[in-house]
Order: C-alpha cells, then structure tokens, then sequence
C-alpha cells in the first residue's frame, strides 16, 4: 500500500493540483470568512467560528470531488488498474491507500485554517473567550465528514473514466447527501418520518458534532457512511477488473 500512497501525494505535490486547490479553498473561505460583509466575523462582533464551519462543507462538496475525480478515472482510462493488480495488491489494498492518500490532503487543506482558530481567540474580551469544545468538535466534524467526501468522490471516480463526469457525479452526491437529505425531510408530507430522515442527512451529524460533545453515535454513523462507500468502489472495481 506504501508505494501507491506515495505515488497519490507525489502526483498531488509533483503538479500544480494540490497547490490550486489549497489557493482556491484558503482564498474562498478566507473571504467569506474575514472579507465579505455578509459574514464577516469582524462584522458579527462575536467571537465565534460559526461562519467558518457553516461555509466550510459547501466549498468542501465542490473541491474534494476536484480531488478524487481522477484517482481511480485515470487508472482505468490509462489502463495502469490492470497492472496495478498485478502486483502484490489487493483491491482493498489499492483503494485505502488512495483514500488515506486523499484524506491527508483534506487535512493539509484544513491546517492552515487553525490561524483562524487563534485569530479569533485573540479577538476576544477578554482573550480567550471563545467555545473551544464546540471549535474542537466542530473540526473533528469537517474531517469526518471530508473523508465522506473522499469515499463518494472515490466511488463517482470508479463509475466512469471520464473524470469531467466523476467529478459532476462525485459533486451530485455529496450535495445530494449533504443537503439534499434534510431539504426533503423538511417537507410537511413525511410527517413521522422526517425526523428519521433528519437524522441520516450528512449535514444534522456534522452540526451535532459542532456542539461540542462528541457522541459516539454521531461517529460511528459518519465512518459507516465513509466504509459503505468504499464498498461500492471495491464493488465497482470488481467489475472494471473483471
């Protein structure tokens, strides 16, 4: 698994990819974040990270697929899958170590935005004065729910060669998942069954985390979701290989 890791972070770092991608992601959350008046955390006056995690996940669906889209895309359309599983390497093998591969990158991604983290912190009066459990959660949360992204990005990217296609897929289903769930589950007509279908939504685990405490539920829901998806893909690549 080593060497296929390594040669994921090398073909992120040997090109411009990660680069792009960790300008794009800390310029558009650093604008929303600090500069646009709308959400502004120097206009809200409050010392809280609020807007920072709310904003972070919608930029999140649209750059992690960007990440994964060609990962698995490309094996197949270049033809090296065939040859990859000629190796001592098993299929499980292949795709964890493209998807630790990836998730490391939504890490790095993440990083640099413990600045804020401090920023804020300072910004307080008195110093300090700031939710520091909920920030904490909240943080564990985006990772979580970036390695959701990761695993539905790895398995849009399986379904076609194409990776203009895997990546609107990959977008489709993060958004659908993320957002889509709860939309419909507010809809009046469900009755008894919104709450259930409240609760599966990608976006009530993620805020439920954000509030400080960490419940295990919440956890292991996030990394079920992450290990079905991962299936699918072994599932996909089983057929591709075939």
């Amino acid at each position: 698994m080593l060497p296929v890791f390594r040669k994921e972070i090398n073909g992120f770092f040997s090109s411009s990819v990660a680069y792009v991608i960790m300008a794009v992601f800390l310029t558009a959350v650093g604008l929303m974040v600090w500069v646009f008046p709308d959400t502004s955390l120097l206009e809200y006056g409050y010392a809280d990270m609020g807007v920072f995690f709310n904003l972070t996940p919608y930029v999140m669906l649209f750059l992690i697929p960007a990440i994964t889209m060609r990962s698995i895309a490309e094996e197949v359309r270049t033809g090296t899958i065939e040859w990859l599983l000629t190796k001592p390497l098993t299929r499980w093998q292949l795709i964890l170590a493209k998807f630790v591969a990836n998730w490391l990158l939504v890490v790095l991604l993440l990083l640099p935005t413990l600045v804020y983290y401090y920023s804020v912190y300072q910004l307080g009066n008195p110093p300090g004065n700031i939710d520091s459990a909920s920030v904490f959660g909240s943080y564990v949360g985006l990772l979580l729910l970036g390695g959701v992204f990761v695993a539905i990005g790895l398995f849009a990217s399986s379904i076609n060669e194409n990776q203009v296609v895997a990546f609107v897929i990959g977008v489709f289903l993060c958004f659908l998942l993320y957002v889509g769930i709860s939309s419909v589950a507010s809809l009046e007509f469900w009755g008894s069954l919104s709450y259930p279908l409240t609760w599966i939504a990608l976006d009530e685990q993620y805020q439920a985390l954000g509030r400080g405490l960490i419940d295990s539920r919440n956890v292991i829901y996030l990394v079920s979701v992450i290990t079905v998806f991962l299936y699918l893909t072994e599932w996909r690549m089983t057929a591709l290989t075939r």
